[in-house]
């Protein structure tokens, strides 16, 4: 599998390079979104640009760490999708779970975004302890 990684301060975009996502990816990109998911900056921007057909196995993998990264408050949002990843995501549930964006600076304003939204729900968890 070929691909490019970009760590911003906020987030890190992992950009997939190969044309065809087939199941038996599944493994090493299994490996490197958790590899990712844990090294700091937390959030991740899959960008698909070069992507150009996928399997059902890929979406469902991606669907899975999208649900692991919100359970551990970061952020997990995917752009660039073709017209044809889009048209495919659509026939399945997935999409519906599935935090999408059609570019790649969107992708980063979403991110940006939850963070603010984190922050501001933890300073709110905190003033409520602090008042019981």
């Amino acid at each position: 599998m070929h691909y490019k990684i970009d760590t911003k301060e906020k987030f890190t975009v992992l950009s997939l390079l190969d044309p065809n996502l087939s199941s038996n990816l599944v493994p090493e990109l299994n490996d490197l979104i958790k590899k990712l998911g844990t090294n700091s900056p937390k959030n991740l921007v899959l960008n698909l640009e070069g992507v150009k057909d996928w399997d059902l196995s890929i979406m469902e993998l991606l669907a899975q760490h999208q649900e692991v990264f919100y359970d551990n408050n970061t952020s997990f949002v995917l752009c660039c999708l073709s017209d044809d990843l889009q048209t495919s995501l659509d026939a399945t549930e997935f999409g519906e779970v599935m935090n999408l964006t059609p570019t790649e600076t969107e992708a980063w304003d979403i991110v940006q975004m939850e963070e603010i939204e984190r922050e501001l729900l933890d300073s709110d968890d905190m003033e409520f302890s602090t008042q019981e």
